[in-house]
């Protein structure tokens, strides 16, 4: 047993001791005062008040803590049942027996010492009252020939043992549950502290909010996160989520997206909201947990990736760029000496499709190690992607069949006008390159979704992409194509995180399915 469930059972028993010795003393002030008016004392009544006297006499002097201190409290409890079983029994003797009811009281007595007492003594105080109860009626029997039913005394003196025995097993089953209940309430009560101490260091922010919109509890991150701690601790507690800024209505009551990136709170700190609602049924049932993650944090953590990949970059350009400058000379070369014109024209053609690598491949490294400021607008999308459709497929309108576009004309998309071109150009020229190649085979749609956000799905029919590569897809110069810089896709997560958008490849379905997903209004 745990020091915290010896000390819960031991601050009960205590209890039910106390309330035992007040019954014995309102018990022993009754036999005082109002024992002749009951009928008691009837054959001894000068044995029956020196009894009564002293039985209170004992009552009061045995009810002290300092008594129990000096002497045990296992000692006093032991002789106050003794003196009751006692005081009783001469009690029942000078009042004609049995049949005055003090055999009743008797039991009271052995029902009080199961609950206080400890291990075999109950026994010994049933034995003690039975033998004495016996004595007396045996002695009235051979001195004074009265009559005795000693049915009726076997019945109480059984009374008595059962009595004993039942609060006996109460008492001990009431302890053994207070002992469990105490050792749970310990663990309970650490749990609970590491946990708060768990929510108070974590970096990110926690907001519990109930069903109309005020704050229950919250971290301190959360107030750092919102820029509101220096207001004092305990700030956020009472407040309505609205009042601190608006946005919180679309977190709380639109769940269509579980992450949201939102620029919140009066610091305007760029923050991705996590909601996740109360089970039903449960205890928090109807109130809404919010989970402020700091943005920026991150990205300036992407932005260390980054610096720290464009050294690695930068490490290997001599390599990189060495073959295609090594080509063109070559085929520089090759072009002083060759006569004819058709070996002019390839020799040409691989000078320029070098030289063009090497321009790609300098203005991906270019948009790795800037990141531009976004200017977002209301972009009609169906327009929109129309027009970088039509400049794909510009120099071969054959290609226009690859594209099937179905967008509602009344959609608009929330972002910057070349940041989307750039993001719509890496994704098409993707397809393109795995498509099948048969008509409608890269498929372009737009869905709206909860909170005036729209998702726009780039798909095509090719062969997908297995589970290793979903891991790295994202990462810088990660590709599985021979000529790519492996910048693509990273560039085009990094223009839209700076619109306040998100682009992620779907779990399921056949072939690639790029979402892109933000807001329709800026």
């Amino acid at each position: 047993m745990s020091a915290a469930a010896s000390i819960a059972s031991e601050r009960s028993r205590r209890a039910s001791l106390r309330f035992f010795n007040l019954f014995r003393l309102v018990l022993a002030g009754l036999f005082v005062v109002a024992g002749r008016e009951l009928g008691l004392g009837d054959e001894a009544p000068v044995v029956f008040r020196f009894v009564a006297f002293a039985y209170l006499a004992g009552a009061l002097g045995l009810g002290f803590q300092e008594v129990a201190g000096y002497l045990g409290e296992s000692r006093v409890t032991a002789l106050q049942v003794v003196i009751d079983v006692a005081a009783l029994s001469l009690m029942m003797w000078a009042s004609g027996g049995y049949s005055s009811g003090i055999p009743v009281l008797i039991m009271v007595m052995l029902a009080g010492a199961g609950l206080v007492a400890e291990g075999r003594m109950v026994l010994f105080f049933a034995a003690l009252a039975t033998i004495a109860v016996l004595i007396e009626n045996v002695w009235r029997l051979a001195v004074g020939g009265l009559p005795v039913d000693f049915l009726q005394v076997g019945i109480f003196c059984t009374g008595f043992f059962g009595i004993a025995l039942v609060a006996r097993l109460l008492a001990s089953r009431a302890q053994a549950n207070a002992s469990l209940a105490a050792e749970r309430g310990e663990a309970l009560a650490k749990q609970q502290a590491v946990n708060e101490r768990i929510i108070r260091d974590m970096q990110d922010g926690v907001i519990v909010a109930s069903g109309n919109g005020f704050v229950l509890q919250s971290n301190p991150q959360a107030a750092v996160l919102l820029g509101m701690d220096g207001c004092g601790s305990g700030l956020l507690e009472g407040l309505r989520l609205a009042d601190i800024d608006p946005a919180f209505d679309e977190v709380l009551y639109q769940h269509g997206i579980d992450d949201r990136l939102l620029r919140i709170g009066p610091g305007g700190r760029l923050l991705r909201c996590r909601v996740v609602c109360g089970e039903p049924g449960s205890a928090a049932a109807g109130d809404t947990l919010i989970y402020l993650t700091d943005f920026e944090d991150i990205q300036r953590n992407l932005q260390q990736v980054k610096l720290a990949a464009l050294g690695r970059l930068t490490a290997s350009m001599a390599h990189e760029i060495r073959n295609p400058l090594s080509a063109v000379s070559q085929a520089a070369e090759l072009l002083r000496e060759e006569k004819r014109g058709e070996m002019q024209a390839r020799l040409a053609r691989i000078i320029n499709d070098n030289a063009q690598r090497i321009e790609r491949m300098i203005r991906d490294v270019l948009a790795l190690g800037r990141r531009e400021q976004a200017l977002p607008e209301a972009l009609p999308l169906a327009q929109f992607v129309a027009e970088v459709i039509d400049a794909r497929v510009f120099s071969d309108p054959v290609e226009r069949d690859l594209y099937a576009v179905d967008i509602d004309p009344s959609l608009s998309f929330a972002i910057d006008r070349a940041h989307l071109h750039q993001i719509l150009d890496n994704l098409l020229a993707n397809a393109r390159r795995y498509c099948s190649g048969r008509p409608s085979a890269v498929a372009l749609n737009a869905v709206p979704l909860a909170g005036e956000r729209i998702a726009l799905h780039v798909r095509d029919d090719g062969p997908g992409l297995d589970e290793a590569t979903r891991l790295h897809l994202f990462e810088p110069f990660f590709t599985t194509h021979a000529k790519g810089t492996g910048l693509g896709l990273y560039i085009a997560r990094e223009l839209a995180e700076a619109n306040d958008a998100t682009l992620e490849l779907a779990m399921a379905g056949p072939g690639a399915d790029f979402i892109l997903s933000g807001r329709q209004k800026p």
